[in-house]
């Protein structure tokens, strides 16, 4: 079975991007865990609530991975805990860096942020998503994982990442 991580800064396509290809190729699609969290958390989050989100999303990734399908589509990853953590709090705990450095991905599908900003309640750093951005692209270079750009309009992306991952199925 092989994984492939959705990441990218905020509003930057990922959940569109994630179901599309979860129905094109009929394949689950993990979703994202920390939207549901943090609808139901009732107060504002601290960094130990990225704990849980990230218990919570491997989680998920683990249970659909059960079913056993050719892949599985995650509509986030531990890079993105990751990106968050270090952006917001200064620091990014150990238990989602060991997720992070234990690669679980066969392919990441990193989204630009050249559409428009969409407001969300739970989106924070609308002038930040390049910078952000920025950041993805050298942890994913400095990790030396498999990855590939996404960006353009909503069809070349999904164009583009049907061709990623058909490469990577070879």
């Amino acid at each position: 079975m092989f994984k492939i991580a959705i990441t990218g800064p905020e509003s930057s396509g990922k959940t569109t991007l994630a179901r599309q290809l979860a129905a094109f190729f009929d394949v689950p699609c993990v979703p994202e865990y920390a939207r549901i969290y943090l609808n139901l958390l009732r107060r504002p989050y601290y960094a130990e609530d990225l704990l849980h989100i990230a218990h919570g999303q491997k989680t998920w990734e683990d249970v659909l991975a059960c079913l056993q399908p050719a892949f599985l589509v995650c509509d986030t990853d531990a890079l993105v805990l990751k990106i968050w953590a270090e952006y917001k709090y200064g620091v990014c705990p150990v238990p989602i860096l060991q997720w992070w450095k234990a690669q679980p991905y066969d392919l990441h599908l990193l989204c630009k942020p050249d559409m428009p900003w969409q407001y969300d309640p739970l989106r924070e750093h609308p002038h930040q998503r390049e910078a952000l951005y920025n950041s993805y692209l050298e942890a994913l270079e400095r990790e030396g994982v498999p990855y590939a750009i996404m960006q353009g309009a909503k069809m070349e992306r999904f164009e583009a990442a049907v061709r990623s991952i058909r490469e990577m199925c070879r």
